[in-house]
């Protein structure tokens, strides 16, 4: 490992041997025998500047583990070229997972997949695990009735696909353990990191990850060592001591005549600081100043020639930045013009690219014959010369078919010829690659190259084209749940496309609403849909008008503001109406009725979404037919009317069972076990839960598994079961924190307050209240929200925080009652109502106060009112 590094090799091949790095070798080597050894997955982060070798002690690593024999990990590595790509570090890990190369035929490479997914999956699992899987690695595979029933809501989608992702990653560490390699995250994208955290978190087989990254990455994401904390080890990658340097420094000017002059060793060790990328940039210095000179770049050793009287003389850095500039400087003129060219185009480029910039700086032959295609060979003779001299690398594949695809070997010398490029020829050489790019098969159907393309025309001036190109991209990261990416994308498109072009404003204000309201940004959606009503409104599109009212609706409805949110809705109504739009007014129905729904007006509510389901029979749409009558049936059920609602619910699920809809099945399922523990039924409510569990898990729909698992728990503790109650519960909680859906986790934390106060375990009871309401005020749910201050208030009154509490439990019950009086549902207003009234009467602390005692007396008998109108219209539905 410390051998020098020149033999076989030349100049070009330089690399510092790896000196000094015991210590972090360690680390790793502590890391993985864990891994292995306790079937568990560890983490381990590289941190250090570039150029300290980070990927290379990586490799050493890796080495060290084949030669030293035992269970060895498969290794798979993913790279992030740059932030541009959304969850581009996992195209590139699943790509070296499946051996996938750029430009493999789509069909060979959607064959391989399915055909490795099959080796680990269950076959019933493949189709669904191939879509998702196939979405990061831009690969289309055909749908699914689960992946159609997610399509339609980007929420569960994104959580499916990442649940996915750990399980297949899981089991595929069952068949033989793993070593997931990420480098460079400083430069992935937010999608990337989101994933990779989780990942991180929650994964659970024999899994040794390992991250190398610049310090960058902790300025945008400073809690990323508290993920899996107790799992995730910090190795700090530090310059080399003095000592250690002279090693490299000997090792690498081991081929020169008679040994390495300390001359020369102390003059590359002074530049570069301890980091061995400079001293290997010094030694190509030294040989492009004319200090070193090699006899033979053919022979099998190298012998370099030392000219020290050249070392006085030769300009030699004192920065990092003196040492790129020395390096740029060394370069002829074509050398130096097609960096110039290769730098407009990015990190990585291509030799079309560059054939077509050239041309632009010259006239077009009269004829285009073969010898007007001799310059192509020409640049091809350049980039060898460039490889040669270890500026560029020449991959092995490219991205677009029949290219040759280059990468540059140092970033900082590509940074440096863009930062001594002309501002105008930057603006006309990104004109040029724009339209080369334009006309590649593909680009704008991957995120990637359409994100490309829109940089390359921003950069050349033309914004209105470059915003048009980024909300392309936008649309194309959101249709794969990128969320974080497309609102980026979506961003930077619409404040270039500026007022020109409203149309295509509008439709982008709705999908950057969506995706915003999917990051729970609700007042930037708000602002989306306000500014596509406005637009709207101006251009007399009432479609759109209506779209973007009923969007705002929604939001008001989904935050607690009913009667805003019921303006927007009759607004939105009455524009789908004048543009004859019968989906957009069917939904608008729905809509309506379920705010009504809140506000316990039920009898309208009931009226709304029967509209919305006779013009769904109209239209056909089952799917639509079955939502209606699932909601019909959810408000029959609040309403009292248990017969009516198991009739509705009874025939959503025939629907969605006759159109395969999955998820459809599991929500009618779920509901109409809710129903049977309402009649008291809880055997019968057992068996709907027990059903829909079944399904979900075969699904390997994570999402609905918790909320079935809630529900199960909540009926074990109905039947008095509490141990198997808190049990179940138990693993809906950790299901709903691995998802990180805060509103299952929130009403599964509720329902573990309520067994442990029927427990009698009132600390316990207390902890997890406290968490549920938490979490109901993060995700901003009102209506959880008052019915979790209610079961915060009843589990203080039981003595959960010891004397002295007693008015905060009268506070949880009045924040309680506030809060469904302002939504504006009677009934849980009844509730709330007495539940105060139950513990003021039995509590001998209020026992004397006689205002609290007739406050509680008048509520109770408010509670019974309500309770009996609502009995008696139900009554008179019935009759």
């Amino acid at each position: 490992m410390t051998e020098g590094p020149n033999s076989l090799f030349g100049v070009s091949d330089l690399r510092a041997p790896l000196i000094g790095r015991q210590a972090v070798l360690g680390e790793l080597k502590k890391a993985s025998d864990a891994a292995l050894g306790e079937q568990v997955s560890r983490v381990v982060t590289l941190l250090g500047a570039g150029g300290l070798g980070k990927s290379r002690i990586i490799h050493e690593f890796l080495l060290e583990l084949r030669v030293g024999g035992g269970r060895l990990p498969r290794v798979f590595r993913g790279s992030a070229r740059s932030i541009q790509l959304s969850y581009g570090v996992f195209a590139r890990l699943f790509r070296s997972r499946f051996g996938l190369v750029e430009g493999m035929d789509p069909e060979a490479a959607k064959a391989q997949v399915r055909a490795q997914v099959a080796q680990v999956l269950d076959d019933r699992k493949v189709g669904d695990v191939c879509y998702f899987l196939g979405q990061l690695m831009d690969l289309e595979f055909l749908e699914s009735p689960l992946t159609k029933a997610v399509a339609e809501d980007p929420l569960q989608a994104g959580l499916l696909r990442r649940a996915i992702v750990k399980n297949f990653l899981d089991s595929d560490a069952a068949r033989g353990p793993l070593c997931l390699v990420f480098e460079d995250l400083h430069l992935a994208d937010d999608d990337s990191i989101e994933l990779l955290r989780y990942l991180m978190e929650h994964l659970g087989g024999p899994i040794l990850i390992l991250c190398a990254t610049r310090p960058d990455l902790l300025a945008r994401h400073e809690d990323w060592f508290d993920f899996a904390k107790a799992r995730h080890t910090r190795v700090d990658v530090e310059p080399l001591s003095e000592e250690d340097s002279l090693a490299v420094a000997n090792a690498l000017l081991a081929p020169c005549e008679n040994g390495p002059p300390e001359a020369l060793v102390e003059s590359a060790v002074g530049m570069a600081g301890g980091n061995p990328g400079l001293l290997e940039q010094m030694v190509r210095i030294f040989h492009d100043t004319g200090v070193l000179d090699e006899r033979d770049a053919l022979a099998r050793d190298p012998v370099w020639k030392v000219n020290l009287d050249k070392l006085a003389s030769a300009r030699l850095p004192l920065t990092v930045d003196d040492a790129v500039a020395a390096r740029i400087a060394a370069l002829g003129s074509p050398e130096r013009r097609l960096l110039e060219h290769a730098a407009a185009m990015g990190s990585v480029f291509w030799l079309g690219g560059l054939v077509a910039l050239a041309r632009s700086e010259r006239e077009a032959p009269e004829l285009w014959s073969a010898d007007a295609m001799k310059d192509i060979e020409e640049l091809r003779l350049l980039l060898a010369e460039l490889v040669e001299r270890d500026y560029v690398l020449e991959l092995p594949d490219s991205a677009f078919s029949g290219e040759v695809e280059y990468v540059f070997k140092h970033n900082l010398e590509r940074e440096k010829v863009a930062q001594l490029t002309s501002a105008a020829s930057c603006r006309r050489y990104n004109q040029v690659i724009a339209d080369w790019l334009a006309q590649k098969d593909g680009v704008r159907s991957q995120e990637e190259y359409c994100a490309m393309l829109a940089q390359h025309l921003e950069k050349a001036g033309a914004m209105a084209r470059a915003g048009v190109t980024y909300l392309e991209a936008g649309d194309l990261a959101r249709s794969t749940y990128a969320a974080k990416k497309a609102h980026e994308l979506y961003g930077k498109g619409l404040s270039l496309l500026g007022e020109m072009d409203a149309p295509r404003r509008i439709e982008a204000l709705h999908n950057h609403g969506d995706v915003l309201t999917l990051l729970g940004r609700t007042d930037e959606a708000l602002a989306a849909f306000r500014e596509m009503q406005s637009l709207a409104y101006r251009l007399g599109l009432r479609g759109k008008g209506g779209a973007a009212h009923n969007r705002i609706g929604r939001l008001h409805r989904d935050t607690g503001s009913l009667s805003l949110a019921m303006k927007h809705l009759e607004t939105a109504r009455g524009l789908f109406e004048s543009a004859n739009d019968e989906r957009g007014i069917s939904s608008c129905h729905d809509d309506i009725g379920k705010v009504l729904w809140l506000k316990g007006e039920y009898d309208e509510a009931l009226e709304e979404m029967r509209r919305s389901l006779e013009m769904r029979k109209k239209i056909g749409d089952r799917r639509s037919i079955a939502l209606s009558l699932n909601n019909i049936g959810l408000v029959w059920m609040d309403h009292g009317r248990t017969a009516k609602a198991g009739e509705a619910l009874e025939a959503a699920l025939t629907i969605r069972r006759e159109i395969g809809d999955p998820l459809g099945i599991v929500q009618s399922l779920n509901n109409l076990g809710k129903l049977a523990q309402e009649l008291g039924e809880n055997t019968k409510a057992l068996e709907h839960f027990t059903e829909a569990h079944e399904v979900a898990r075969e699904m390997g729909e994570q999402n609905r598994i918790a909320v079935v698992l809630t529900n199960i728990g909540e009926t074990h503790y109905r039947m008095d079961a509490t141990e198997e109650a808190i049990r179940i519960l138990k693993q809906a909680e950790e299901l709903c924190d691995e998802m990180g859906d805060k509103l299952h986790l929130a009403e599964a934390k509720r329902g573990l307050a309520k067994a442990y106060l029927m427990q009698k375990e009132l600390r316990k009871a207390r902890d997890s209240i406290k968490h549920a309401v938490d979490l109901f005020g993060q995700v901003r749910s009102k209506s959880h929200l008052a019915t979790a201050l209610r079961t915060l208030g009843e589990i203080t009154a039981a003595g959960a925080w010891g004397a002295g509490h007693e008015g905060k439990a009268i506070d949880y019950f009045m924040r309680s009652i506030a809060l469904c009086k302002e939504i504006g549902n009677e009934l849980e207003v009844a509730k709330s109502y007495r539940a105060f009234a139950s513990y003021v009467q039995s509590s001998d602390h209020y026992r004397q106060n006689a205002d609290i005692q007739r406050e509680a007396q008048k509520l109770s008998g408010m509670a019974d009112e309500i309770f009996e109108r609502h009995r008696r219209a139900a009554q008179a539905a019935n009759n």
